[in-house]
């Protein structure tokens, strides 16, 4: 990234952070024409080594479909997507979040990778990421730090 995206990344970031909070964000809904997207069921397991994973649920309740590009976060300067295809993982540059579907990142498949972590987050903590989209305006998430043997049971 250069200079001039990272400004207008974190100008974006901060005026997506006023208008959103918690776990659970939403993109707007306001029938512009973008996706109208909802995060929830995130959660990071406590990283053992440093590097970590991150697992959360999107949810597109409109009729556009999108794609998650890339997620940012201040704990690492390495911050990709990867997909698990016959138990290998592999770095994507784009997850597809259908038009009236979602996209599930979870333990044992698709997920996002934190590499070479600036701090070690511990249970009970929280990791703020951002997550960036082809179409939406991006959406701030607070992960939970979980025990390293956390499942969430998402639905």
């Amino acid at each position: 990234m250069n200079r001039r995206t990272t400004a207008l990344s974190a100008a974006v970031a901060l005026s997506a952070a006023l208008a959103l909070t918690g776990c659970s964000s939403s993109s707007d809904a306001a029938g512009d024409g973008k996706p109208a997207l909802k995060v929830s069921g995130a959660f990071m397991p406590q990283p053992v080594m440093d590097m970590a994973g991150g697992f959360l649920t999107i949810k597109n309740d409109s009729g556009t479909a999108d794609k998650l590009t890339s997620v940012t976060s201040g704990i690492s300067d390495d911050v990709t997507i990867h997909e698990t295809k016959d138990q290998k993982m592999q770095e994507v540059k784009s997850f597809d979040i259908p038009a009236n579907g979602e996209l599930r990142l979870a333990r044992g498949g698709n997920h996002i990778m934190f590499m070479e972590l600036k701090k070690q987050p511990k249970e009970g903590e929280k990791v703020s990421i951002e997550l960036h989209f082809e179409k939406s305006d991006p959406i701030k998430v607070d992960l939970p730090v979980e025990a390293a043997n956390h499942n969430s049971q998402q639905h």
